[in-house]
């Protein structure tokens, strides 16, 4: 492990923390003190050498199990519901209890997608980021499972971690498992070699990939951990994968876990999570000449260049932006609805704005609001 990883992640003054419900719960569903209380000391620990902390944690549901007496993580939407609604008021209980024997004050934030992709919505998410650290308190974070569908969720904790460590602007994403880093083969195989360091995809290449997690109670694996690290590093955020039980080491940049090296710059924050946090409620086919002004000249798409509209949206709503073979070349939030769209197809917005007024001489999507993709992931 080279000396500079490990001074990044002892120097980092904004910390998210993300757990995973296996390493907060028993086989049977129920909260763990000892291992909460574990955790806490380490967010205590951090926060007595002046670095301020953001906890994402998962366990609403598995909390929720033993409570309504389900022996095991419901598959269904509507009791996987009813068990967060049950288990995160436990949770957070248990979390504020512990961080009191510190005089620490708990903050529960609790997220869904459209909180931080519509415009207004992701601005008030920061400002409530930023005024709960400004006040000393420790931010709870996790998804509202109680409200978010199948169609509209994360879907893991630890692709929102990296959101929201881009969000809080954080030095250091720590995703804590149970598993004490990221190994090239099954970590139970003896000749799986843990790697210390990712520098790039490379690294990966080798790396074959199996699911984490003890008694079904998460719905992450190590596959949604380095899906994680990719969006936090791409975005300029240094990533430590380690146990929970090696926390409070690795955060004192001894040489445990691995070490995902920053590969990118920081970006616009809405544009992050419009491309790793939505998903599509439409497509919007475009001519060549459109994809070119798109994806070569960044410009904003009119009207003129769009062939096709397919699904059902309306304003605000995030859409795919696909070549005439179907392949997304860039994702956007749209300004119109599905239904205004046909009409407008091919037409200049000067045209339209003559003949239907004003409001008609605007972008259908605004490069602002606009992100490239390539293979499905964010060009840089």
């Amino acid at each position: 492990m080279s000396g500079t990883s490990r001074t990044d992640v002892t120097c980092a003054t904004r910390v998210v923390v993300k757990v995973g419900s296996s390493s907060l719960t028993t086989a049977e569903g129920g909260i763990d003190p000892d291992r909460v209380r574990a955790l806490v000391d380490t967010l205590a620990g951090i926060r007595a050498r002046g670095a301020e902390v953001v906890l994402v944690s998962s366990g609403a549901i598995a909390a929720g199990l033993a409570p309504l007496g389900l022996k095991r993580r419901p598959r269904d939407l509507a009791t996987q519901q009813a068990a967060a609604s049950v288990g995160q008021g436990l949770l957070v209980h248990r979390y504020t209890e512990e961080l009191a024997r510190h005089r620490l004050t708990a903050g529960q934030v609790l997220l869904t997608v459209d909180d931080v992709t519509r415009r207004s919505h992701y601005r008030n998410a920061h400002r409530t980021f930023a005024r709960l650290l400004e006040m000393g308190v420790l931010p709870i974070v996790n998804e509202n499972d109680t409200v978010a569908t199948s169609e509209i969720r994360f879907g893991d904790n630890d692709r929102l971690a990296a959101l929201v460590a881009h969000l809080v602007h954080a030095d250091l994403l720590l995703l804590l498992s149970d598993v004490d880093g990221l190994y090239d083969g099954p970590p139970a195989r003896p000749t799986s070699r843990l790697l210390p360091d990712v520098s790039s995809d490379a690294d990966l290449e080798l790396v074959r990939i199996g699911k984490a997690g003890a008694a079904g109670l998460g719905t992450g694996g190590m596959q949604t951990k380095v899906d994680a690290a990719r969006i936090a590093t791409g975005a300029g955020i240094p990533v430590v994968l380690t146990s929970a039980e090696q926390a409070d080491a690795a955060l004192k940049g001894d040489p445990v876990g691995t070490v995902f090296h920053a590969t990118g710059r920081r970006r616009p924050t809405r544009l992050l999570w419009l491309a790793h946090a939505t998903e599509p409620k439409g497509r919007l086919v475009l001519d060549d000449g459109a994809v070119r002004a798109v994806t070569e000249r960044r410009a904003s798409l009119l009207p003129a260049g769009i062939t096709g509209v397919v699904g059902s949206f309306v304003g605000g709503d995030p859409v795919d932006l696909v070549d005439p073979h179907g392949a997304a070349v860039a994702r956007g939030l749209v300004n119109y609805d599905a239904d205004e769209l046909p009409d407008l197809l091919g037409r200049s917005t000067h045209d339209l704005a003559r003949e239907l007024g004003a409001s008609y001489e605007r972008e259908v999507v605004h490069r602002d609001d606009l992100v490239l993709l390539r293979r499905g992931e964010p060009v840089e």
